[in-house]
């Protein structure tokens, strides 16, 4: 008998693509935040159960790799009722979170080799696209002056030898 965990997280994976790719594709924003919420929920919901999954078999980084997909798909969730433009913040966080969650899930040896093989890739794509992202959004960035007082700051505050 298969374990009602089980179904529930194919089902969620399945809806989250689906509802992604309907997101994605739709022109009106009002269908496209309803998609992306939805997607959201359920892409949480399935990797949250993997994590316990793969957790009660103990392999911890590949548990941790889904609760760090989990984190990056919630906050992803903040950006989807605004503007596309306005999402971009959150787009970028959240895949940057999903490479490491890719790099973590991949790393190890519990997959097939062309699953791990993918998913490293993967990462490695998403982190190309989350820096580029970030890189792109001005919106939280501090002036250079700023950034460099805040940075001596730091430093003077460190103990000696450090």
């Amino acid at each position: 008998m298969r374990k009602p965990a089980n179904i529930i997280a194919a089902f969620g994976l399945v809806l989250g693509g689906v509802l992604g790719m309907v997101g994605t594709m739709v022109a009106r924003q009002n269908v496209r935040a309803i998609a992306w919420s939805i997607d959201g929920m359920a892409l949480v919901v399935a990797t949250c159960l993997l994590a316990l999954r793969y957790f009660r078999k103990g392999n911890d980084c590949v548990a941790a790799g889904f609760l760090v997909y989990a984190i990056g798909e919630g906050v992803m969730l903040g950006g989807t009722a605004g503007s596309l433009q306005a999402s971009v913040p959150s787009f970028a966080a959240g895949t940057a979170l999903w490479a490491a969650a890719l790099l973590l899930t991949g790393i190890p040896k519990e997959f097939a080799l062309w699953t791990r093989t993918t998913s490293i890739l993967g990462g490695v794509l998403f982190a190309i696209v989350a820096g580029k992202y970030s890189s792109a959004s001005r919106c939280c960035r501090l002036p250079r002056h700023c950034r460099t007082s805040l940075i001596r700051s730091w430093c003077s505050r460190l103990p000696a030898g450090s």
